[in-house]
């Protein structure tokens, strides 16, 4: 699904984010994605995402390089893909039921439809109940199962979900991996970058660890720990 290859991203003033990054994850596969602050995990994502450009390399996504696509086709692309973030970045002033509807109105999606599929979401992720509350009237890990909502609301065929348990205490933040693992195996593809060991660790899914822009391990249940 995705192949990474000989990746490289230099920033101004010579800093390189990422040197020579060789990454393929198959349709389907829940991977880690670790490493310190400022290792370059969040530069991978952007570029995945189309936010940044690499400076050399090859991203292929399903088929599709994104170095080559052109960038009226990016939106399109974009719909393909769920992202989850730390901070949630839920509209304050919308219900629940309106922060995930409007994923789908961005797109266009008719009334029945989101009327259909908004309920079955939120279903999904335990927040039927809660439909008509405000996102100051949920907890951290209520509002993150807002968010996740709404990226998988559009059907995407990966999810990438970037420090999703930062702001949650562990408990939430083990209910958080445990709906991101029901969702992978309802066969997304689910991309996770996080620095939490404790994490990692629990999941014992496949980790990625990248130090200084360079892939350092990439393994099964690794066993590897960055120094902070």
């Amino acid at each position: 699904m995705i192949e990474i290859s000989k990746l490289t991203k230099t920033y101004d003033r010579g800093t390189k984010a990422l040197k020579d990054v060789n990454i393929t994850i198959d349709d389907g596969e829940f991977v880690f994605i670790t490493g310190r602050s400022g290792s370059g995990k969040s530069t991978l994502i952007k570029i995945l995402l189309k936010e940044v450009e690499p400076t050399s390399g090859r991203v292929v996504v399903n088929d599709m390089d994104l170095r080559k696509m052109p960038r009226r086709y990016v939106p399109k692309y974009r719909r393909r893909l769920g992202v989850v973030f730390q901070d949630f970045r839920l509209l304050k002033d919308k219900t629940v039921y309106e922060n995930v509807a409007f994923a789908q109105r961005v797109i266009g999606e008719s009334s029945r439809t989101i009327r259909e599929s908004v309920p079955q979401m939120l279903k999904m992720v335990g927040l039927s109940s809660k439909y008509k509350f405000f996102p100051h009237q949920l907890s951290g890990g209520e509002q993150q199962r807002v968010a996740i909502a709404r990226a998988l609301i559009n059907r995407p065929e990966i999810l990438l979900a970037d420090e999703p348990t930062g702001n949650l205490d562990p408990h939430n933040a083990m209910e958080i991996m445990g709906l991101l693992e029901k969702i992978n195996r309802r066969g997304t593809t689910v991309i996770v970058v996080t620095h939490s060991h404790e994490i990692v660790d629990l999941m014992k899914k496949r980790v990625i660890t990248i130090d200084r822009g360079m892939v350092v391990c990439d393994e099964e249940e690794s066993g590897y720990h960055y120094e902070d």
